[in-house]
């Protein structure tokens, strides 16, 4: 191979040779505490720091080579949209075989690579972004406006991928079969799938960008990011990282592009052997519709990852700590504006704590302030004008449908941001509009409900099961909700944002996708397939 990359700090170099150990523990990265005068003084340089380097102009980068193309994608600060954080090269249909090609050049080569030295690479990236944490954070503040805690979150959950994933790659290479035959040697090999084409979302574009595409890359398998045109600047540091940390040239080629063009052309390519996705319903099905179509040529079944989204509620019984659940409530449903697919965007209260819990949860929002990420306030601007006039359709359509509690409208600012109000709507009826279709924003309905059992009807009442949480103190209750109420991530008397790696692994049914379970054991196995191989001795 001619090259190999340093090796993670506490792994001795005899691992990688001999395959009998594992680096030390997974400990999931500790978040900032920016309330230590240091920390806030290092993430201000840091914005700083990022804050000169906006506007730079980004390649394409196809089998290792910089290109360059007519047509631009500028990425916009969205609490500044005057203010360009970076410019891209468009990739167009025509650059789809370009990246096949070096992609599946790529492929022949690091598909042969030893587990240890994908994970060393891995372990290598994970450090270079520990070093400069702060620094990655402030380009997340600046191109999808995270305040300061989300970007934190959003840095450490990347490099909690980038570790676990490595790690799980070296168990995944210590495989065995249940049993060995009498008189044969039987053993089970996860081979990497081929080229798969990753395309992540804006909301968590480090994070879950980073994810999937070091998942692949781990098994063996090479990529083509196409990020998302919100967000494509955090991509190419990230790709950055990689190639510092060794990466051969064609592993992963980013390549940002209209989806319309570019992705779908790389979706229906007949060399395409995965598709991983994170976004909306809509283009979720439409991968998914894309993907089965059989191409000339195309000689295996193409395999989806989807995470499509949700309706989230939190259920608050009776008998539960209603502080608790207020602080629940409000931190799901508008921590980074609402713009979470695990956002609760729904909270069901029981008749008896019903005026209780909505006075709570109002007096909670109007401490919430709205304002620039770059000054840490509670809530920033939504991603772009669109969404912005999108949940504005949803804050007048929740106003016929309910009472209005607090927000409701758009934030007024000199600079143009696409700010909203946190905004509350109470007595809305369980098959409402805003009670049924995701947002995507700072919204939240209040819906009444008699009791426990109406509750959980209703908490299983949409099209989606992402996430959900309830608010009880009856054991009885927490067991049947763990039983019943069907999403892929529960929480019990806590928050149902804010999955932790290894921890929860994330994913969900129904429309919201193929529970893929992100972050935990199960989840490279979907970018691999298993070979038994059994030789007969003697």
């Amino acid at each position: 191979m001619g090259w190999s990359p340093a090796p993670p700090v506490g792994y001795d170099r005899s691992v990688m040779e001999t395959k009998t150990a594992f680096p030390t523990p997974f400990v999931n990265e500790p978040f900032t505490n920016f309330a230590d005068p240091a920390q806030a003084g290092a993430m201000r340089e840091a914005l700083r720091l990022v804050g000169a380097q906006l506007g730079r102009e980004y390649a394409l980068v196809i089998g290792g080579r910089r290109v360059e193309t007519a047509g631009k994608i500028r990425s916009l600060d969205p609490a500044r949209p005057a203010r360009v954080v970076g410019v891209h090269q468009k990739a167009e249909a025509e650059h789809a075989p370009q990246a096949m090609e070096a992609a599946l050049a790529a492929f022949e080569s690091w598909s042969r690579t030893t587990a240890e030295v994908r994970a060393a690479l891995l372990f290598r990236a994970a450090e270079i972004i520990r070093r400069r944490k702060h620094e990655f954070s402030a380009w997340l503040v600046y191109e999808v406006g995270k305040n300061w805690a989300e970007a934190d979150a959003d840095t450490a959950e990347t490099i909690d991928f980038l570790e676990f994933y490595g790690r799980e790659a070296l168990r995944l290479d210590q495989a065995t079969t249940p049993i060995q035959l009498p008189g044969e040697r039987n053993l089970l090999r996860y081979i990497p799938l081929g080229v798969g084409a990753v395309i992540p979302p804006w909301n968590f574009p480090f994070a879950i960008m980073a994810g999937m595409t070091s998942a692949a890359i781990v098994t063996g398998n090479t990529v083509i990011l196409k990020p998302s045109s919100d967000s494509p600047t955090i991509a190419a540091q990230f790709v950055a990282v990689l190639e510092e940390a060794g990466l051969p040239p064609g592993v992963v080629n980013f390549c940002p592009g209209s989806g319309a063009t570019f992705g779908n052309a790389i979706v229906e390519h007949p060399r395409t052997r995965f598709i991983a996705f994170t976004g909306s319903k809509a283009v979720g099905l439409d991968i998914h519709e894309r993907a089965a179509r059989t191409q000339p040529g195309q000689i295996w079944i193409k395999r989806t990852v989807l995470e499509m989204g949700g309706k989230d509620s939190i259920l608050v019984c009776a008998d539960a700590d209603l502080d608790a659940a207020a602080d629940g409530v409000v931190a799901s449903a508008f921590g980074f504006s609402g713009q979470k697919c695990s956002a609760c965007s729904r909270a069901i209260l029981e008749a008896p704590i019903y005026d209780a819990m909505v006075e709570k949860i109002r007096e909670r929002v109007a401490r919430l302030t709205v304002g620039d990420p770059v000054e840490n306030h509670n809530l920033g601007p939504v991603v772009n004008r669109a969404a912005m006039e999108s949940i504005l359709g949803y804050m007048e359509k929740g106003k016929a449908e309910g009472r209005l509690i607090a927000g409701g409208k758009a934030v007024a600012n000199a600079e143009g941001g696409f700010f909203l109000e946190p905004t509350v709507i109470a007595d809305i009826a369980p098959d409402a509009v805003i009670a049924q279709e995701e947002i995507f924003g700072p919204v939240l309905a209040l819906i009444r409900v008699a009791d426990f059992e109406q509750g959980m009807a209703v908490a299983n009442n949409t099209e989606y099961g992402l996430t959900g949480a309830i608010y009880t103190r009856d054991r009885a209750r927490l067991d049947r909700a763990t039983r019943d109420f069907h999403v892929g991530n529960l929480y019990l008397n806590r928050k149902c944002t804010g999955a932790m790696v290894g921890a929860h692994p994330f994913g969900g049914f129904n429309m919201s996708g193929t529970d893929s379970k992100a972050g935990g054991p199960d989840y490279l196995l979907l970018f691999t397939q298993a070979k038994s191989i059994a030789e007969r001795l003697g």
